[in-house]
């Protein structure tokens, strides 16, 4: 019998040789440092490049089975991405744009540039590089620009592939990826399972809410909703369909929570250590912004399942089926250590990247605690975390090196300057407009590539105008994030709805509409924050207090109003006061939150009556 080490043919022995050695590397880093941040980038990039045309061979060919053509692409990357290392001195000790390029930087360059649209194209389809080329085109065509310089920004400077978004993934991205694929080969994720279904399976519509906790749990570990609802959805969906959830709620609910751990503290997903890059804070203070926002999101989840579980008569799972809180505790807890350990040391006040070593370090040492999970401690088991811990890192490394090429556009034309404007003229100086405008393109954006660099865009083309009208630069930010994420559950391209989908049996159409209509909160939540900006934790905590009651109580009676039912089924003008209520609560103020008070008042009244005079 072959042992799981040995690899099946000689390719995936080099992708394994590759993945391991990625890791090492990116490990050697976090401890020791980088000896330069271009070399980090490179190899970073390097070497996510060479596994791209091993995953994915050219059209024609069988997944890890590349072809004599994918082989010599492999080398060429690797090529061109040794080439800035080795030429470090030279790099830095020429002027950029008035020096001209030698020819390897010309040879080297254009290699880097084609093959890194190619790779990207196999590993997340043709719109992130379509995207890139348009810009590319519109710098050599209508800016102006002259190849050289081009050339220089792009490859031979830290502004293009190799600029912030490829250093956040080889900083930071690497890491918390691998920290999620050891945690996931030590069985958290069914600890989380467990921890959920014995907290509320035996609720309401239980295992609904169990899909609920557990996705919010398990997506901010993997940062990935699609990899989230094919991990949870698995035993969440079919449980739901078993209770009587229809198959498309029990599609959509997985969905949205899943969707949603990329929003959920302490780990989110890449876009977030992204946003701490570019404004220049700690990642820690990107959590503490994005808490409420993520605990509103859910909780509006929670109630939806909850109203729908009792408009369905729904019932929750036999508690004789279900593990104790406290059995699970004992037996599985100890598997959130590692998940303390990240937190404790941010709040410690170390940086994000030795908090995952750290996190990383913690995983199997933790698995050895309980007879429950020590069988999870292998050589095998670390090593295959090693290399799906690079091979997870891939599709994210390629999709900041593309990105890259359109944030070196944006800053060397100035177009960034030129599209605020335009939204400005656009919005006329209207708030609201614009940040409409900004919802819109978020959404468009995250249809056709990942959240990372569909929010790397909004910062380049999209979040300077927000900012010029008085919109705080973290709430504008998130604002963008939110809408990049949610762009995975918003037919017609949504893709966690396409992954439940293929799970529940349901019609895309039912899911992908009952998924918005769940998730609705979702997209309504970033207006609350940008016109609260409370909601971030920023003010008073009397403040902060207020403005998280109030938002918390609209949240609830939106979910209602959408469900039709709270106590009771509610009639069409209840659902309306509701909805209104929830929507006056967006906006802070005494006469805001007055007016929601009393349309809530008015709604909720008729709901109380019947039950205090049956009493």
């Amino acid at each position: 019998m072959r042992p799981p080490w040995r690899p099946a043919s000689p390719v995936a022995g080099a992708i394994a040789v590759i993945a391991l050695a990625m890791t090492a590397f990116h490990l050697w880093v976090g401890f020791f440092g980088a000896p330069d941040s271009l070399v980090l980038r490179a190899a970073h990039l390097g070497f996510a490049l060479v596994l791209a045309f091993l995953l994915y061979p050219r059209r024609g060919g069988e997944p890890e089975r590349p072809r004599a053509l994918d082989l010599l692409f492999a080398l060429g990357v690797f090529a061109a991405s040794a080439y800035p290392v080795l030429s470090l001195d030279y790099i830095y000790d020429r002027f950029i744009y008035v020096d001209d390029l030698r020819p390897a930087d010309w040879i080297f360059g254009l290699i880097m540039l084609l093959l890194l649209l190619e790779a990207t194209r196999r590993a997340l389809g043709p719109a992130l590089p379509l995207t890139a080329v348009a810009f590319l085109l519109y710098a050599l065509l209508f800016a102006d620009v002259s190849p050289q310089v081009l050339m220089e920004q792009l490859y031979v400077s830290t502004e293009g592939i190799y600029g912030i978004p490829t250093s956040v993934s080889a900083t930071y991205v690497m890491l918390f990826i691998l920290f999620g694929a050891m945690v996931e080969r030590t069985r958290t994720g069914r600890f989380f399972m467990d921890l959920a279904l014995a907290l509320t399976g035996h609720t309401t519509g239980g295992p609904a809410k169990v899909a609920c906790i557990t996705s919010g749990m398990f997506g901010t570990v993997s940062g990935s909703a699609v990899a989230n609802v094919m991990t949870t959805g698995a035993f969440t969906i079919p449980l739901m369909k078993r209770l009587g959830y229809r198959a498309g709620f029990a599609g959509a609910v997985e969905a949205v929570a899943s969707t949603g751990g990329q929003l959920m503290p302490p780990i989110m997903g890449a876009a977030a250590f992204i946003m701490a890059e570019f404004l220049g804070v700690s990642y820690l203070q990107v959590t503490i912004w994005a808490l409420l926002p993520a605990l509103l999101y859910y909780v509006a989840l929670f109630a939806a399942i909850h109203f729908e579980a009792r408009r369905s008569g729904l019932v929750g799972l036999p508690r004789a089926e279900l593990p104790r809180p406290g059995q699970v505790l004992a037996e599985e807890g100890h598997l959130a250590i590692p998940l303390v350990v990240i937190v404790a040391m941010l709040v410690a006040g170390w940086s994000a990247p030795f908090a995952a070593l750290a996190g990383i370090v913690s995983v199997f040492p933790v698995a050895l605690l309980r007879a429950t999970t020590r069988d999870t401690v292998t050589f095998a088991n670390l090593l295959d975390a090693c290399i799906a811990g690079a091979r997870n890192t891939v599709p994210v490394a390629l999709a900041c090196g593309c990105a890259g090429i359109v944030i070196g556009v944006v800053t060397l034309t100035g177009l960034g300057i030129d599209f605020t404007g335009l939204v400005l003229s656009i919005a006329e100086n209207t708030l609201i407009v614009a940040l409409l405008l900004t919802m819109l393109a978020g959404i468009v954006l995250g249809m056709g590539m990942p959240t990372s660099p569909a929010y790397i865009m909004q910062v380049a083309l999209l979040v300077p105008a927000l900012v010029k009208l008085g919109v705080a630069q973290p709430a504008a930010h998130l604002f963008a994030l939110y809408f990049a994420v949610l762009s995975s559950i918003t037919p017609p391209v949504a893709l966690a709805v396409y992954a439940a989908n293929g799970l529940s049996g349901a019609s895309l159409w039912e899911t992908g509409r009952t998924a918005v209509r769940l998730g609705l909160t979702g997209y309504i939540v970033p207006f609350m924050f940008v016109y609260g900006p409370a909601l971030l934790m920023e003010g008073s905590w009397g403040e902060v207090l207020l403005a998280a009651t109030t938002a918390f109580v609209g949240v609830v009676g939106l979910a209602a109003a959408l469900v039709g039912h709270l106590r009771a089924p509610l009639a069409l003008w209840q659902r309306g006061a509701l909805g209104a209520a929830a929507l006056v609560l967006v906006v802070p103020g005494p006469v805001t939150d007055a007016a929601g008070a009393l349309l809530l008042a008015v709604a909720l009244l008729p709901q109380l009556v019947p039950r205090r005079r049956a009493v």
